[in-house]
């Protein structure tokens, strides 16, 4: 099984693209799609039920704003008390439809080649931005330089959400941590990636064109409080 785990906040612009989009894969696993709402005030919710079948989407969420780490966290916890079997995968993507789903089947098969975390990555040699500031340029290869000397891996990519996570990842570092993420904000997933690495995952990036330019709406990330989240648990985890 392939569990399609999508936060979700004010999203409702982009959530019919987002369908067409994943209407459009060819997949030989079943699938499912797991909405984590973080408190929409928008049409989101209602829209999501219109387009997908019910029989193959969660809509998860109280109501209440805590940011894409509980978000996340409540998608994964949902899928680890459905998921059946070690071999399930799952894809987290970005609602914005940012996430270029060309190269998920790429990312699968690498995963099912005992690479436990797949991320899709702008800054391997390969990827980019249709566009991009030069202050996040700057403040993301800080980031990185930083991440790698403190944790000594070449892993490029900190943030993104889209990413192919083994189901058995999970319950290790469930296991190594009793908590999956804690953070509420973007670090998120920083998070979940220095769990995963000190869980002994075999870790691979697949390059990837963003194009922001297919996202209706403003990104929900704040480079600068983001920026300085990084290096305040990148040196609070450094051991």
């Amino acid at each position: 099984m392939i569990f399609f785990l999508v936060p979700v906040f004010n999203e409702g612009k982009n959530i019919p693209n987002l369908y067409r989009e994943l209407s459009g894969l060819t997949l030989t696993e079943e699938f499912y799609f797991v909405f984590s709402d973080d408190g929409s005030s928008d049409s989101s919710k209602q829209i999501i039920r219109e387009l997908f079948p019910a029989s193959q989407v969660m809509i998860l969420g109280d109501g209440v704003n805590r940011g894409p780490g509980a978000a996340f966290n409540a998608g994964f916890e949902w899928i680890l008390q459905q998921s059946k079997s070690s071999y399930d995968r799952i894809v987290t993507l970005e609602a914005d439809c940012t996430s270029d789903l060309s190269i998920l089947p790429v990312m699968l098969a690498l995963n099912k080649m005992d690479y436990d975390l797949v991320l899709a990555s702008v800054y391997a040699q390969g990827g980019g931005f249709d566009q991009t500031s030069f202050y996040r340029k700057f403040t993301s290869a800080v980031a990185n330089f930083l991440f790698r000397f403190l944790f000594d891996v070449q892993v490029l990519t900190l943030s993104s959400f889209y990413r192919v996570y083994s189901v058995s990842l999970l319950r290790r570092i469930k296991a190594n941590h009793s908590v999956l993420i804690k953070e509420t904000g973007f670090i998120c997933m920083l998070e979940i990636l220095v769990k995963s690495l000190k869980s002994g995952a075999r870790v691979i990036e697949v390059p990837m064109k963003l194009h922001s330019s297919k996202r209706q709406g403003q990104s929900k990330m704040k480079v600068f409080k983001t920026t300085l989240q990084y290096f305040k648990f990148l040196f609070k985890n450094r051991d």
